[in-house]
C-alpha cells in the first residue's frame, strides 16, 4: 500500500499575548486577524488510494443495511394495508374478485401476506448482502491489475 501523499504548508507565525485563559493555566495564543483570514481560506488536502476493501466489514454494513431497508419497506406496506383496511378497499378488492371469478371462498388475508412479505425480504437481505460481498472481492482482484481507486481528501480549517 503507498502512503497519502500530502501538500506541506507553509508555516505560520503565531504570537502569544501574555493573557491567561480562563483557567489561568498559562498564555493563549493569538493571531493577528489576516492570519486567521487566510487559514480559514486554505485547506489541507491527502491523496489516498484505496486498493483494498474489507470483505467482512463490507458483509457487516451491507447486511444492516438491507436489513433497515427491508424493515422500512415492511412499515410502509403496514402502514398502507392499515389505511386500506380502515378506508374499506380491501373489501371492495375482496367483492371484486369474488363477482369476477365466481369464488365466494377468496379472502385478503393480512397475516399471509406479511409473512411471506418478511420471507422474501429476508431472502433479499441475504442475496444483496452476498452480491456486495462478490463485488468488494471482485474489487480487490481488479484493484490488484488497475491500481485501486484515487481519492482526495480535504480537511477545512
Amino acid at each position: 500500500m503507498s502512503d497519502p501523499v500530502t501538500e506541506p504548508e507553509a508555516p505560520s507565525t503565531v504570537a502569544t499575548r501574555p493573557r491567561t485563559t480562563s483557567s489561568g493555566t498559562g498564555p493563549v495564543p493569538a493571531e493577528p486577524a489576516t492570519t486567521r483570514r487566510s487559514r480559514k481560506a486554505r485547506a489541507r488536502q491527502a491523496r489516498v488510494v484505496v486498493r483494498k476493501v474489507g470483505p467482512w466489514s463490507v458483509l457487516k454494513i451491507s447486511f444492516l443495511f438491507y436489513l433497515c431497508v427491508m424493515a422500512a419497506i415492511m412499515g410502509a406496506f403496514v402502514i398502507l394495508y392499515a389505511v386500506l383496511g380502515a378506508i374499506g378497499a380491501l373489501d371492495s378488492l375482496t367483492r371484486l374478485i369474488r363477482d369476477l371469478f365466481a369464488d365466494q371462498t377468496f379472502q385478503i388475508d393480512g397475516n399471509w401476506l406479511f409473512t411471506r412479505g418478511l420471507a422474501i425480504g429476508l431472502g433479499m437481505v441475504v442475496l444483496w448482502t452476498l452480491i456486495n460481498v462478490f463485488v468488494a472481492f471482485l474489487y480487490n482482484l481488479l484493484s490488484d491489475i488497475v491500481g485501486g481507486v484515487e481519492i482526495t481528501l480535504s480537511e477545512r480549517r
